[in-house]
């Protein structure tokens, strides 16, 4: 079992394994063999994490020590296989991390207004750069005529991503989800609200786990059903994660994310005849040449540009921030060695 093989990597038999399934404000719930807990970190996480990053998120495995009244204290946590992550929303140049220690990536996308290509390179590159494996899931199948077109349009942007069209309505498509369900897997669910997310959860489980809204019919908009992060496990020994609809979704990281969901735009570029090449007037240019033939779409290469841009503008932030709370960290750390002396 997953629990027994995650303890023994903690090497510390003083400690209980745990799961985080929720995160409220500082406050965690831990799933364990031994039931739910609800957990709190001592003040030295706080003072030796630098970022986000390090203290515990949705998915991550912990060891903990077990209190009185299902209370608890996280003493540890176990290095992450996975982490779906994005750009915390707002101005700040800081993480987010959406889900950690995930098998797969269920990015959802309704067969109607909301069905947006850009979009979902994002979530497909985000996917990439986290570890997991993305899975295509096309919901409300039942409410469109022509899903045939829909799906390739999908697969002109994700090439070899299972693309799976589901109706939780008419019970379509589930089995389909089966195999990356199976025991001890993880999946977590991510895409805009009034997908059907919540609902797609519901069929999977075989009951009710999360309250679920209808969209707007005039703008295929939904209302946030899912306020917070939440894993659940499943009958067969599966766990999965529903997510707040997200709207704003700006990169993190995704340098190797953006090689893996534009390889066939890299691959052009490694053959223009200027290494140097902006793709733009160079002579020899096989990204031009490429598009002018039909074999490259110009707003595929103008997402993938535009992609770059943000991902480098992100990290270039992300630099100043770390070097600012780098120098915060020494400056109490001197200001504690004064106060010792």
């Amino acid at each position: 079992m997953i629990f027994l093989e995650k303890a023994n990597q903690l090497k510390d038999k003083a400690l209980e394994i745990g799961r985080v399934t929720s995160q409220h404000k500082g406050a965690y719930t831990l799933l364990s063999l031994e039931g739910e807990f609800q957990a709190k970190l001592p003040g030295k996480f706080y003072y030796q994490a630098h970022t986000n990053e390090e203290l515990p998120a949705v998915g991550d495995w912990v060891g903990f020590i077990p209190l009185e009244h299902e209370q608890a204290m996280i003493e540890k946590v176990l290095p992450r296989t996975s982490k779906f992550s994005r750009k915390k929303a707002g101005d700040e140049a800081e993480e987010q991390i959406i889900a950690a220690n995930i098998d797969f990536l269920f990015i959802v996308s309704s067969l109607n207004g909301d069905l947006n290509i850009n979009r979902l390179e994002r979530y497909l590159l985000l996917c990439w750069e986290s570890g997991a494996s993305p899975v295509l899931i096309l919901s409300k199948a039942d409410l469109c005529d022509n899903i045939i077109e829909k799906a390739a349009e999908v697969e002109a942007v994700a090439m070899g991503v299972p693309i799976i069209p589901v109706s939780s309505l008419e019970k379509r498509g589930m089995g389909e989800l089966s195999p990356y369900l199976a025991m001890g897997k993880t999946a977590a669910l991510v895409g805009s609200s009034g997908v059907g997310k919540s609902t797609l959860l519901n069929s999977l489980a075989g009951r009710s786990l999360q309250a679920v809204k209808e969209i707007r019919e005039q703008d295929s908009k939904g209302k946030h059903t899912t306020t917070h992060r939440e894993m659940f496990l499943l009958e067969n020994g599966a766990f999965i994660i529903d997510t707040p609809g997200m709207r704003e979704l700006q990169m993190w990281e995704g340098n190797e994310g953006i090689s893996t969901q534009f390889g066939d735009v890299e691959e052009y570029a490694e053959l223009c005849k200027f290494r140097d090449c902006t793709h733009e007037e160079e002579p020899q240019c096989a990204i031009r040449q490429a598009i002018q033939q039909g074999l490259l779409q110009e707003e595929r290469y103008r997402s993938y540009q535009k992609l770059q841009r943000e991902i480098q503008y992100s990290k270039r932030r992300a630099d100043k921030h770390l070097q600012s709370l780098e120098k915060k960290k020494w400056k109490k750390t001197a200001q504690n060695r004064m106060g010792q002396r």
